[in-house]
């Protein structure tokens, strides 16, 4: 009687929890749709005031650059704060639709968005050591160990691990994306096409001996162009992000940004990156052109060859181009805050 009177009491208390979170989900759904139009409504008010000023700043100069900066705070309070989950997101994307379907991968909170970048920034920096130290083992054991000439296994490896890397990259940052994180498109499609690169590598038939030195002359550059590669990225990974911090902390960028990777230079840094980004942009072009050339020649006449040439030289164009947009964008930024800078001191 006592075993059964404490079967019954334990199935009420479960029917009771049940319907208790039933309620609270309903309520809270409810609740979550108010907030989510009341976030949209004042977005779009921000947004129309921020283009009315705009056209008003001849009139006041001064009250419309208070506004302005108030208007900047509010903001900052919508996109980077615990109301920006309430705000409609970005497209999740092809490719993690491709992967995990229609699933919503925004989180709710902010920790948990703030999460999600920091395993990001986690990932980037383990698999910028292995790309500064896999392509150097390769080379080494190839000068000192296999007579100059590179057994097929290790490179297909090496191939297979690069396009885990870059599909794991291009799926984090989908999902950074859609947690509100600003990364450039290009950044994007530089893993898309990086990743269609390793894919067709892996068929490419790695020949030996004989002339074994010339035909892989286009593998001996691409694997010293990933060791350029690697120094890049922990250069980045360690000083951009000392730098992003500060301008978090200064609101000129949200806490769930990223570093931009190869593409991007920031203040302090740009006389050491920009040499070794448009070094290592200029590298690539090479390596492909080289790889278009010994397609054509017929030296190596696989047409793998001739797909991974186009692809890097591609790469290498877009990244130049992003690269002088954003040093670009950088150099108008700072004329605009000198320029406001001169005008308050003359006031």
């Amino acid at each position: 009687m006592e075993v059964e009177e404490e079967v019954q009491r334990i199935v009420d208390e479960v029917k009771e929890l049940h319907d208790s979170a039933a309620s609270f989900i309903s309520s809270s759904s409810q609740q979550e749709l108010t907030l989510k139009q009341k976030a949209s409504a004042a977005d779009a008010s921000v947004r129309r005031l921020q283009s009315t000023l705009v056209s008003h700043k001849r009139h006041d100069p001064k009250l419309v650059e208070k506004l302005e900066e108030d208007l900047h705070r509010a903001r900052c309070m919508l996109v980077d704060g615990d109301l920006s989950s309430f705000l409609p997101s970005k497209p999740q994307g092809r490719f993690v639709r491709m992967f995990l379907g229609p699933v919503n991968v925004r989180a709710s909170r902010k920790d948990i968005q703030l999460k999600v970048k920091e395993e990001y920034n986690s990932y980037r920096d383990k698999t910028a050591l292995l790309f500064l130290f896999f392509p150097a083992a390769l080379l080494i054991l190839r000068s000192y160990f296999w007579g100059g000439c590179l057994p097929a296994f290790p490179v297909q490896l090496y191939e297979a691990w690069l396009l885990f890397l870059y599909a794991g990259l291009v799926m984090r940052e989908n999902i950074l994306r859609a947690n509100g994180s600003d990364i450039r498109p290009w950044w994007l499609y530089h893993h898309y096409c990086a990743m269609a690169m390793a894919l067709v590598s892996l068929t490419w038939e790695i020949k030996g001996q004989p002339n074994c030195v010339q035909k892989q002359r286009g593998v001996h550059l691409f694997l010293q162009w990933a060791m350029m590669q690697g120094v890049a990225m922990l250069l980045q990974n360690r000083y951009q992000r000392q730098r992003l911090y500060t301008r978090i902390a200064l609101g000129k960028a949200k806490r769930m940004d990223v570093v931009w990777g190869e593409t991007a230079g920031v203040d302090g840094q740009l006389w050491l990156l920009c040499p070794i980004l448009f070094i290592l942009q200029g590298f690539e072009a090479y390596v492909g052109m080289q790889l278009l050339r010994a397609a054509l020649s017929g030296v190596v006449a696989e047409w793998q060859v001739m797909v991974c040439g186009i692809l890097l030289v591609v790469m290498a164009v877009g990244n130049f181009k992003n690269t002088v947009e954003t040093l670009m964008a950088k150099s108008r930024f700072k004329a605009k805050m000198k320029k406001s800078k001169s005008r308050a001191e003359l006031n």
